[in-house]
């Protein structure tokens, strides 16, 4: 990236909490725009995107309260290497910076980055960021079967989207000559691009409304504020070592050994998470780029060290995490990883043990962990296809010290689910059954929270395809302290278990039924 100047300056405690509060207003109007104008249910209804704000040396200064950490803070560091390959020299005003490159983004080809420069007396002062899950990409779609990278869709390297406030022609033919739904993929696109620019508006008047040249000054304040509060909350833990491991169980009977090492370094004010000993790559698509083992890692440490501190650059900066290369949880080209959330949401089961190991009060019970997501593809009587965007079902979050588990509910992640009125009017799809599992949450002194039941048909006379990306159906959610499992997973098609995470043809006379898992429980039950 070009080197900038770094400039100097004091900000008194008023000054700085009524800027920093306009920046978190700034970032949260652009989420606003991006999901009010968004295509895709997923993004719209669901939330499923992530906003950021980055400085001229693009790093995270600020986040939208919103979205899936998995999302934002893979942009954080995403954001930084699209500035490498265009840096702030190579872009004009109206330029518009692209990418879906799974290994440098979010993992998965769906999720596309969009980065929009902020001018201010012609200069950029800052970028506003955002990702979001798009409906399709061409290729295999949301599920786990494809075979490489390649076979999962469109490969959008960094480039400009837009070129002077004008479509790049030859970047948007490529884009939408490989999509199923153009149209729905050129909305989503605008609706990124227009969300940066209502956020760099805001940005500017919020530089003239408080006499700022640009951010850099007030981006060195918070970024090292957050930094230094995040190396004190780890300078109070007891040095050392924690191990810990879990078990992730598919729909074809294979188990992903997740195992991780946390290192507290008090002195340096650092912890090292070390994914060494995990399992090798899986021919399925669950790979994990190393951007968004990151995302979670940091993610689950930080909230059981102190979620109050603001994530951005500084407060991220003193985890640092390692992992095998080509391994589960740091893919390389060209392994597959569109279904790479049932893995990395996994992670913060195993690293919360270890954390308990640290901080046992902050301990929180296995949770069913990855959303399991649904992909409906097929043909209307006309020819015409449909495809639904993707739709997600949580289960039950593990129980903790003074609280039970929440009921199927999306940790780690903070998707929503989209509604069953919005996903049947996108497609031809009957809900039969939508409801709490009753009796799946683990007992404990605390008990693990309930999954939910999902039955639902799709009314057609031609066959269709479903991607089903399921998990936890042989392996429970343990408890913890004696905490007891909560309950195992179900996928069945006309009541026979779905044994393959490939895409699996059905036709109109088939009824899907999901049983998502429960909870784990904290404490022994007080009857044991």
């Amino acid at each position: 990236m070009t080197a900038v100047d770094t400039p100097q300056a004091t900000f008194d405690p008023i000054e700085l909490e009524i800027l920093w509060q306009s920046l978190i207003s700034t970032v949260n109007e652009q989420a606003r725009a991006l999901q009010r104008s968004a295509f895709s249910p997923i993004v719209r209804e669901a939330g499923d995107l992530a906003n950021a704000v980055f400085d001229r040396r693009g790093r995270m200064v600020a986040q939208a309260v919103t979205g899936t950490p998995g999302h934002i803070n893979s942009l954080a560091i995403g954001a930084s290497k699209m500035l490498d390959e265009y840096p702030l020299d190579q872009i004009q005003p109206g330029d518009v910076l692209i990418t879906n490159d799974p290994y440098k983004t979010a993992g998965q080809l769906l999720d596309v980055t969009v980065l929009v420069p902020a001018w201010r007396n012609g200069r950029i002062i800052a970028l506003f960021g955002s990702t979001i899950h798009h409906t399709d990409v061409g290729g295999y779609g949301i599920g786990a079967g494809g075979r490489d990278v390649f076979e999962e869709g469109l490969w959008i390297p960094i480039c400009k989207l837009m070129k002077g406030g004008q479509r790049n022609p030859d970047v948007w033919k490529f884009i939408l000559s490989n999509v199923r739904q153009p149209d729905h993929m050129a909305g989503d696109l605008h609706a990124q691009t227009a969300s940066g620019e209502v956020g760099a508006q805001r940005l500017s008047a919020l530089c003239e409304t408080h006499g700022l040249d640009d951010i850099e000054a007030l981006a060195d304040e918070i970024i090292n504020r957050s930094e230094q509060a995040t190396r004190a909350s780890i300078r109070a833990l007891p040095a050392g070592t924690c191990n810990a491991d879990a078990v992730l169980d598919l729909a074809d009977s294979s188990r992903i050994n997740i195992v991780c090492s946390l290192e507290v370094d008090p002195d340096e004010g650092e912890i090292i998470v070390d994914y060494e000993g995990s399992s090798e790559a899986s021919p399925w698509g669950i790979n994990v780029v190393m951007n968004y083992t990151h995302a979670y890692t940091t993610f689950t440490v930080r909230s059981v060290l102190n979620p109050d501190i603001p994530n951005n650059h500084g407060s991220l900066a003193p985890i640092k995490v390692r992992a095998p290369e080509g391994s589960i949880v740091n893919a390389v080209t060209p392994q597959p990883g569109t279904a790479r959330h049932v893995v990395g949401m996994f992670l913060p089961n195993a690293l919360l043990k270890a954390l308990a190991q640290v901080r046992p009060e902050a301990a929180m019970a296995e949770g069913s962990g990855a959303v399991w997501t649904i992909q409906v593809n097929g043909n209307h009587p006309d020819g015409s296809p449909f495809i639904t965007a993707m739709f997600t079902y949580a289960g039950g979050v593990g129980a903790r010290a003074t609280k039970p588990g929440l009921n199927a509910c999306s940790y780690p992640t903070g998707v929503s689910a989209v509604p069953i009125e919005v996903v049947e009017a996108s497609a031809p799809i009957r809900f039969r059954e939508k409801s709490l599992r009753d009796g799946s949450g683990g007992r404990g002194a605390q008990t693990g929270g309930l999954g939910q039941t999902i039955e639902f048909s799709v009314d057609t006379e031609k066959p269709w395809q479903l991607n089903a990306v399921t998990s936890r159906l042989a392996d429970p959610p343990l408890g913890v302290f004696g905490g007891e499992p909560g309950a195992a997973g179900s996928f069945k098609v006309n009541g026979e278990p779905v044994q393959t995470q490939a895409r699996i043809t059905l036709d109109g006379s088939d009824v899907i039924r999901l049983e998502l898992p429960g909870g784990g429980g904290y404490g022994a039950p007080d009857d044991a």
